[in-house]
């Protein structure tokens, strides 16, 4: 993975991951064990998913650069309709406090998505090819 691609995953991953780690102790002080388990596993959910996404994105970007824009979006609404099912399907749990995973996927979510585009926003990236490397000669 290129410098730029590890620095944008580590800006997001890390304020998200963060965020699980307040939300766990939050939930673990309002609901005990099972909140700080739902925080957790809210969080890891979150990190899989959007670090998975990052990376597919990234490759997507290196080999198909002209599809990145509509991969983006069709990426991001993907996760976002798949991480509302997932909250749809773990409604009735008992295994964990449903309200601490789902509010730890909401502000996990918004908190990646808000440190992805900050470090985009930060990031160095060339989007003009230099026309001594492309091999043309004038």
């Amino acid at each position: 993975m290129p410098s730029n691609d590890a620095r944008i995953l580590l800006s997001a991953a890390i304020p998200a991951a963060a965020t699980g780690a307040i939300a766990a102790a939050i939930s673990g002080v309002v609901a005990g064990g099972k909140g700080a388990l739902g925080a957790v596993i809210g969080c890891a959910v979150v990190l899989a998913f959007m670090g998975i996404g990052l990376v597919v994105l990234q490759r997507t970007a290196r080999s198909y650069p002209h599809l990145f824009q509509a991969m983006g979006l069709l990426l991001y609404t993907t996760q976002l309709l798949l991480l509302f099912l997932l909250i749809v399907l773990f409604k009735k749990t008992t295994f964990f406090d449903f309200k601490a995973f789902a509010f730890t996927v909401l502000a996990a979510t918004i908190v990646w998505i808000a440190a992805q585009a900050r470090a985009y926003m930060k990031a160095k990236i060339m989007y003009v090819d230099d026309p001594k490397n492309t091999g043309s000669s004038k």
